[in-house]
């Protein structure tokens, strides 16, 4: 989907969580029953990250002036589990423009090497627009999780000979370019992008070799047809698998549209193999039902549209903290995705991203869209399981994990007016944590849970997001 312009600001916010004060619920509010068990293991969780493509990773690292004090900051909001969201998986863009000007990702091999059967000629800076800085700072903060995404191959591959504005790859069903057969050519291209990462000591996992393949952007984009996605996953997988790496497909832009691609790819023996994992987006539709498939499933892209920052928690424009909120705890129950991944980290101007930079200037602005996901990703960890929770009040949604070390963790979104929980579990319980985020706080620890026994209560405040911690 669109990925914004910038636009100047002026104004300053320093990385820290808000620590208001916590205020009790008031005798007289209704409790609301609901159960955690966490013994019954639901779905496991690979976890929770962002993408930094089209040249975003070089506003942390100062393109517009940002300090690397003020970028130091910015990266502990993103991938700090201290101080931050703690963030698990980045989402690497693979480049197809014949330059690396802001909003383009320069391609490994920006002109055409004379057809699919010549020799290659790639091109690497060892930089690529500043993700390869990016992911080696986030192997510092523990991140481990690295997949590359590709939203077009480059213009003399494809039927338009442009590498935005749609199009389809040459030699899929369905085209006729006669420049040939570009299939092969295109997958070998997808691998060396990973070769060349791993050069510099970063582990890809997985390769997507489409975005948005319903999708014609004015920017870069390429469209795949189901049946197409099927027929260049048998392409793209034994080439793949030969280098170490899965395939994701197929970033859908809705999450409902997504089902068709997973469908018909779950329907083919052969391709159905080589996937790792299923991605959809959620700017057409929202998960609201499993993808077809056990293999796992990510909400690998989406922010709310609009064109003015929104730094609220709680505001009913669509672009709150509690939207995201909302939407995360919707996407993992009721979706029952492995991966949460939010678009974009940081950016510039009227974005929707987590964090606003300066354009230009030594300062940054953060969203409670940031927030409302350290709420889940901080606490929920790589390797966790969902386990089953169930709420009285619809007004309640609560969902719960159970991490690979042990730990427990309850998040209770209130919708509604301030009450309390009271949760039979289905385990002992001591000493629980909590950190509340609404209006005025940000993870801020808060006295607000207690235990005895098998029995959980927490007050919760009108309109928040309580995340319970049980070591």
């Amino acid at each position: 989907m669109p990925i914004g312009r910038p636009r100047r600001i002026a104004t300053v916010l320093t990385a820290a969580a808000c620590l208001g004060a916590v205020t009790a619920v008031p005798a007289q509010a209704a409790a609301t029953g609901g159960s955690v068990r966490f013994s019954d293991r639901l779905q496991p969780i690979d976890g929770f990250g962002i993408s930094i493509a089209f040249q975003r990773a070089t506003l942390i690292r100062g393109a517009r002036g940002l300090s690397p004090e003020k970028g130091r900051e910015v990266m502990d909001l993103l991938l700090s589990k201290d101080k931050g969201a703690g963030l698990s998986i980045i989402r690497l863009g693979i480049g197809s423009s014949a330059d690396d000007v802001y909003d383009h990702m320069k391609s490994i091999q920006p002109e055409d090497p004379g057809g699919p059967d010549a020799p290659p000629k790639y091109v690497w800076d060892g930089d690529d627009g500043g993700q390869v800085w990016f992911a080696k700072e986030a192997k510092k903060y523990g991140v481990t999780r690295f997949y590359a995404n590709a939203w077009s191959a480059p213009a003399y591959m494809k039927t338009n000979g442009d590498d935005a504005n749609g199009g389809y790859l040459c030699g899929l069903s369905g085209t006729d370019c006669e420049s040939g057969d570009w299939r092969k050519a295109y997958a070998k291209y997808l691998v060396k992008f990973a070769e060349f990462y791993k050069k510099e000591g970063i582990r890809i996992s997985d390769l997507a070799f489409t975005n948005e393949p319903d999708y014609t952007a004015s920017y870069a984009s390429m469209l795949f047809t189901p049946a197409q996605a099927v027929e260049f996953t048998k392409i793209l997988g034994p080439v793949a698998r030969k280098a170490g790496l899965g395939v994701i497909c197929c970033e859908h832009t809705g999450w409902m549209g997504q089902l068709d691609y997973t469908r018909a790819i779950e329907a083919d023996p052969e391709a159905r193999r080589y996937i790792t994992t299923y991605t959809g987006h959620r700017y057409s539709s929202s998960a609201d039902q499993p993808q077809p498939t056990r293999k796992h499933t990510w909400m690998s892209e989406w922010n709310p549209d609009g064109a003015t920052w929104n730094e609220n928690w709680d505001d009913g424009s669509g672009s709150d903290g509690m939207t995201i909120a909302e939407d995360i705890h919707h996407t993992l129950t009721t979706g029952s995705a492995n991966g949460y991944l939010y678009w974009l980290g940081a950016s510039l101007g009227a974005t929707r991203a987590f964090i606003q930079i300066a354009d230009p200037g030594d300062s940054y602005r953060v969203s409670k869209r940031l927030w409302a996901m350290a709420a889940y990703s901080r606490f929920i960890r790589p390797g966790a399981h969902r386990v089953r929770a169930t709420a009285a009040d619809p007004d309640v949604k609560i969902s719960a994990f159970r991490n690979a070390d042990g730990s427990r963790v309850v998040e209770i979104l209130n919708t509604g007016a301030a009450t309390r929980a009271d949760l039979a579990l289905d385990q002992a319980v001591r000493r629980p944590a909590a950190y509340v985020t609404d209006s005025e706080r940000s993870l801020a620890r808060a006295d607000v849970a207690a235990a005895k026994g098998k029995r959980l209560s927490v007050d919760l405040a009108p309109r928040s997001l309580t995340t319970v911690v049980i070591r």
